[in-house]
């Protein structure tokens, strides 16, 4: 099962999920304002990618906290403060995406 985990504000979710209903795509949207993501969750997309480069640095929240002046544990931060990762982050088995990327979901009905 295909999941996008995102945020209803973020535009390249809107894309990703927008994509998967105009092509019957099953997917599950995991809204990060409304849920947090497991610690299970978050060892896979640790594992797939460097917590640092799911960090996004063009966000208000990023820029508010003054993450760019501040020395900190990008996994632990992640963790606390979902704001800061990157979107849509798309799941598929084992492997993880990161934003809008439209060959990772075409994969997804490639396996259906």
């Amino acid at each position: 099962m295909l999941q996008i985990i995102g945020t209803k504000k973020c535009p390249d979710t809107r894309k990703a999920l927008r994509f998967c209903k105009e092509r019957s795509i099953p997917c599950q949207f995991v809204d990060l304002g409304e849920r947090k993501l497991s610690d299970g969750e978050w060892k896979k997309i640790f594992a797939a990618h460097r917590p640092q480069s799911l960090i996004d640095e063009q966000s208000a929240y990023y820029k508010k906290e003054g993450y760019a002046w501040r020395a900190y544990e990008p996994e632990e931060e992640l963790v606390l403060h979902p704001e800061l990762v990157k979107t849509p982050l798309i799941k598929l088995k084992n492997s993880v995406c990161v934003g809008y990327n439209p060959e990772c979901l075409e994969a997804a009905k490639e396996l259906q």
